[in-house]
């Protein structure tokens, strides 16, 4: 392996032209003006003389809008970021240059090739012992979107060992201001046979804090889109993520690669069907998130169609048609038992009832037509017929009425729900109306299951579901529903699961989600996380998620790592634990935080002499405090979701909200705080290992209070 840096290095004159970085800079600046070129062909198109009408005009006008921003050339994103050069007979020992999108010259041949096409697999994949007739592999490192330095890898020369790229490794520990970047550039070999696994089936990916699992699922999509473009923009791909925050986060990766079009979303904003307003103890938001409570609403909805007891008598002109009801109720019947939604099985019954009375006709001797098979299904008593026994049922309603009639939520959970989950269930002042009932995030879930009951949910082509493991079974049904005829990639942490109704299994939660067939591929290779971090961090898995594999560090930088205790304070910090909300809880933990945070600040500032973001992390209920410490002391902040800049590179932010979130370096204040913030001990350890493994190249730990005992050195 041959390395050559440079520093601030411009062409000259006295530089050799065949010097290999002068060539491959001049290959990127042929690159980059080979993409203006195809960017101003498509601002030139003129499409007044080749559309048809207006709408086709509108269409084809977003299309080209679409291209052009696609085509855009981002002055800090290298265009290309490797080389492969292939052995003849091999690609005709052709050169590629590996780049996050394809660009040709003006004669149509390829100058960059996207890293998605089957000819780039060979650069994440190929190695000493499979060079995949690979003679060399070239890494490219830049500075300020400056090609700064080259790195060669001879794959098929027997003499040279392989080693890892210290490119490589430095564009993993780079330093981040900003959103989070793609990752398209050290994609390992065992992320990238997931990125490119096929379409059609679902993947659940189980990886610890900096595998890499989160950048992995949206290259996947990227990689989906690049392969199965015109299948995916018929049926719709979307991103889900456990917060706005997260979402912020992340929203820059896929438009870097190119891809515009993916939607966003978390499952609170699928299931939007209500405003919500009001907030579960965990104990009932355990239940309404419990798989038992789909039957329960199955019940419920079906409950309201009632057999018909009389005969049905239609007039028409001068002649009267009778159907028994001993048939009409064989046409319920019939309906309640086909595997079809309560909406569309009501919308076939009057169509029904009229074929039994074209039936009479016919057998009169007349001849109707569907005309009058569609007049006979909008006679008046034929809809009397149907509103009387399949009446239409409001969702929303329907919940309202299970949460605030304790006679008919008991009739519809008899040997689902205990008398004691039902007591959790019912509201103590039912609401008088949908609109100002107080809904809970949970109720909207319940609302949207019973609205698929009535109507099928729209699915998609594809649907990546990321940080899983904090779903209920019912939010797995719900976001199911939204891929029922697509695939999905789930990705997820069981040991970070921080819900008290979080994931227990992935075999569980993969057939709520109506996917018990998907593949399971578990990342264990830490690239993120310094492996100091990620060793103490995981000294919580055995007290908190037993019989999981530990994250390996693959890193050779160990990163830094310090613990400061605050002398003279301990015993403070952990008389503010308890949950989030009471003035009781407050007043402690600004007493607490009082103590500690100028130690706090200290170590933001210490943190802010290094390169990168610094994320100050503490318990929810020391987020104020906190923050007027950090304002006392003059020194701004951000919250999560904010972009960080060069100017503000501190986030303040809530150990709620940390998960998926990554930081250059991070201030953890008050562990035992953060632990003692959640209803039980086993989420309050989930929690702290979240807020320790959000460093990417340095932790710093500070603490009053002793810290948690599951913290402690295992001899």
């Amino acid at each position: 392996m041959s390395v050559r840096p440079t520093g601030g290095f411009t062409v000259s004159a006295a530089v050799p032209t065949d010097d290999p970085l002068v060539r491959e800079r001049a290959h990127l600046s042929s690159s980059r003006a080979a993409l203006r070129a195809m960017r101003e062909e498509v601002e030139a198109l003129d499409i007044k003389d080749v559309t048809a009408n207006w709408v086709n005009s509108i269409v084809l006008e977003r299309q080209i809008e679409d291209r052009i921003k696609a085509l855009a050339d981002l002055s800090h994103t290298p265009l290309f970021f490797g080389r492969l050069d292939y052995l003849p007979p091999t690609q005709h020992g052709q050169r590629f240059y590996i780049g996050r999108r394809h660009v040709h010259d003006a004669q149509g041949d390829p100058m960059v090739i996207d890293w998605r096409a089957p000819v780039s697999q060979p650069y994440y994949q190929a190695s000493k012992k499979d060079p995949q007739d690979v003679g060399l592999r070239r890494r490219f490192g830049y500075t300020g979107g400056e090609l700064t330095a080259y790195e060669d890898e001879r794959l098929s020369d027997p003499g040279e060992l392989e080693r890892t790229s210290r490119l490589l490794q430095a564009e993993i520990e780079r330093p981040r201001v900003g959103p989070m970047r793609d990752i398209v550039a050290t994609i390992q070999p065992e992320q990238d046979e997931i990125v490119r696994s096929d379409l059609s089936g679902t993947l659940c990916v189980q990886g610890g804090p900096g595998t890499g699992k989160t950048a992995v699922g949206l290259h996947r999509v990227a990689y989906l889109l690049y392969a199965h473009r015109e299948r995916l923009a018929r049926t719709g791909t979307l991103v889900i993520g456990p917060n706005r925050s997260f979402l912020q986060y992340i929203e820059q990766v896929l438009p870097a690669l190119g891809e515009l079009e993916v939607k966003q979303a978390t499952v609170d904003d699928l299931v939007a069907h209500v405003e919500v307003r009001g907030a579960d103890a965990a104990a009932t938001a355990v239940v309404k998130g419990d798989a038992r409570m789909a039957e329960v609403l199955r019940r419920a909805v079906w409950s309201h169609v009632s057999l018909p007891t009389e005969p049905l008598m239609v007039v028409r002109g001068s002649r009267r048609w009778r159907v028994p009801a001993y048939e009409l109720e064989e046409i319920v019947r019939e309906l309640t038992e086909r595997d079809i939604r309560y909406g569309a099985a009501r919308e076939a019954l009057p169509q029904r009832i009229a074929h039994a009375v074209l039936v009479r006709m016919e057998q009169a001797g007349e001849a109707p037509d569907d005309r009058v098979q569609n007049a006979v299904a909008r006679n008046a008593a034929v809809k009397t017929l149907v509103k009387e026994c399949w009446p239409p049922v409001d969702p929303a309603k329907l919940v309202l009425r299970l949460l605030g009639d304790a006679e008919f939520l008991a009739e519809h959970s008899a040997g689902v729900l205990t008398d004691e989950e039902r007591k959790l269930l019912l509201w103590e002042k039912p609401a008088r109306s949908v609109r100002t009932a107080k809904w809970s995030a949970a109720d909207a879930v319940l609302i949207d299951e019973a609205t698929d009951l009535v109507e099928r949910t729209h699915s998609l082509g594809h649907v990546v579901l990321d940080e899983a493991q904090d779903l209920s079974p019912m939010q797995y049904r719900a976001v199911g529903r939204r891929c029922t005829t697509g695939s999905a990639t789930v990705l997820g942490d069981l040991a970070q699961g921080t819900t008290p109704w979080a994931t227990r299994s992935w075999e569980d939660a993969l057939g709520h989600l109506g996917k018990p067939e998907a593949r399971v591929e578990e990342l264990t290779a830490g690239f993120r996380v310094p492996s100091e971090v990620i060793a103490y961090a995981s000294r919580l898995l055995p007290h908190m998620a037993p019989g999981l594999a530990p994250v390996e560090s693959v890193r050779e930088n160990p990163g830094a790592f310090e613990v400061r205790e605050v002398a003279g304070a301990a015993g403070t910090a952990g008389d503010s634990a308890g949950v989030p909300g009471g003035a009781e809880d407050s007043a402690g933990a600004a007493n607490a935080a009082g103590d500690s945070a100028g130690a706090v600040v200290a170590a933001c500032v210490d943190a802010l002499a290094h390169e990168g973001s610094i994320g100050l992390i503490a318990a929810d209920a020391r987020i104020a405090p906190l923050a007027a410490a950090l304002e006392a002391a003059g020194m701004p902040y951000l919250s999560p979701g904010e972009e960080t800049t060069a100017e503000s590179r501190l986030t303040l932010v809530p150990a709620s909200l940390a998960k998926g979130l990554e930081y250059d370096h991070v201030v953890l204040d008050e562990p035992a705080a953060v632990v003692d913030g959640e209803p039980d001990e086993r989420t309050g350890l989930r929690r702290l290992y979240v807020a320790l493994t959000r460093a990417v190249s340095g932790l710093t730990i500070v603490h009053a209070a002793p810290l948690p005992e599951q913290l402690e050195r295992v001899a």
